[in-house]
């Protein structure tokens, strides 16, 4: 019980965190209609939030590999929501670029030693990962909904509402990482660390990278895109992108329990190769159809997503953290590097030409997970007993 409330209240902060990473795209559409921003400034903004945070992530992910930082969890929050809600106070555009890269480095911070602290207290299952997982694939869900609901109804000058989640993402942080101390557990330990497989980690770092550029591509320019091709305006477009993110926290759960009956590189294998045709129909359906592409293509692009950071610290037994920070972080950040070229394609063509490069990236990961063996000897339990969850305490939550 002890190690599902713990999982609980993670998963919870993880969604109060990652809504910010949602919301930057959720702005957009209202950045271009009050701002008058072009596709390129809008995908600047994407950059500002992605650049810093792809850079910082490795960073952080080290850090926690060589001392415990359980603070971060609840600063890192407060730093994340602190960026969103300072991006509608000012018409200037450098502000607006600043404060987004300020809480893309927020999220930076918080993820390495989060997923870390999840492993351990989930001790190391799979469905433990998934829902902590769910619950960042939840707050990206609630996004556009939050910001519709502030800056749709308020407009931009009423960003700073919010941060109300984070507020709440820091308090359950701290909640988590004082229970242990109160109840006295007994310290824990992580599995032993065997061998590192470096060069089938790298193979699927570069897959995390092509699922980051279609992710984030299609986030970025979805909601202008849907209202485009169905002509249902900002609220088609809210839709779309509703659709995507919730059909992510569908993915991150069903990920958990396939790999419970098939091996975690078969399951990321076949859900990629569905997100090809998926992000296919996406570009070229036409109608109402468009939103059943975009929730196939959520759902096979995140199957893999918790799957992914567990094989990323299988393949990287001794540096769990910075395993962590690139296959979590890097899942989303990096794909806004990609950003500003789809934006420039799209003025100088339509966002239509500039998407369709997007059904090859899944396409790239399905190939690189041909490569990848499963490990051979995963630090994980695909269930632990319940009288072991107190041992999967990290020693930094009574520190």
């Amino acid at each position: 019980m002890r190690r599902k409330a713990s999982i609980t209240l993670l998963s919870v902060g993880h969604a109060c965190v990652d809504v910010y990473q949602g919301a930057v795209a959720s702005l957009i559409p209202y950045l271009v209609a009050e701002r008058a921003y072009g596709y390129a400034a809008a995908s600047g903004v994407v950059l500002a939030a992605s650049l810093l945070s792809s850079v910082a992530q490795p960073l952080f992910g080290a850090l926690t590999d060589r001392r415990a930082v359980p603070w971060l969890l609840p600063a890192s929050t407060l730093l994340a929501g602190l960026g969103i809600a300072l991006s509608g106070t000012s018409g200037s555009y450098a502000l607006t670029l600043a404060v987004v890269a300020v809480s893309g480095i927020g999220v930076a911070a918080y993820h390495p030693e989060s997923a870390r602290v999840a492993r351990l207290a989930g001790g190391g299952s799979h469905s433990a990962m998934g829902w902590f997982s769910l619950g960042g694939n939840v707050g990206f869900a609630l996004a556009p909904l939050l910001v519709a609901a502030v800056v749709g109804t308020r407009g931009l000058r009423w960003t700073p509402l919010l941060a109300l989640p984070a507020l709440a993402g820091a308090a359950l942080s701290l909640a988590v990482l004082r229970a242990p101390a109160r109840r006295r557990h007994p310290l824990g330990t992580a599995p032993a660390a065997g061998a590192d497989d470096r060069a089938s980690f790298l193979r699927l770092s570069l897959a995390v990278v092509c699922r980051s550029v279609v992710f984030t591509g299609l986030s970025s320019f979805l909601s202008l895109y849907a209202a485009q091709r169905t002509g249902g305006g900002t609220a088609a477009g809210t839709a779309a992108l509703f659709v995507l993110y919730l059909g992510g926290a569908v993915g991150s759960v069903l990920g958990g329990a396939l790999a419970g009956r098939l091996d975690r590189v078969t399951v990321c294998r076949r859900s990629y190769l569905l997100s090809v045709a998926a992000v296919a129909g996406v570009v070229f359906v036409p109608g109402p159809a468009l939103y059943l592409c975009v929730a196939l293509t959520s759902a096979g692009l995140y199957v893999p997503f918790s799957l992914q950071v567990t094989l990323g610290q299988d393949y990287l037994p001794s540096r769990v953290g910075t395993a962590a920070g690139i296959t979590l972080g890097l899942t989303v950040s990096i794909g806004g590097l990609a950003s500003p070229l789809i934006g420039r394609v799209a003025d100088a063509t339509s966002l239509r030409t500039a998407l369709a490069p997007l059904v090859l990236m899944p396409a790239l990961s399905w190939l690189l997970f041909r490569t990848l063996p499963e490990p051979a000897d995963p630090g994980r339990r695909a269930d632990p007993p319940a009288g072991d969850a107190q041992r999967a305490v990290p020693k930094s939550w009574v520190q």
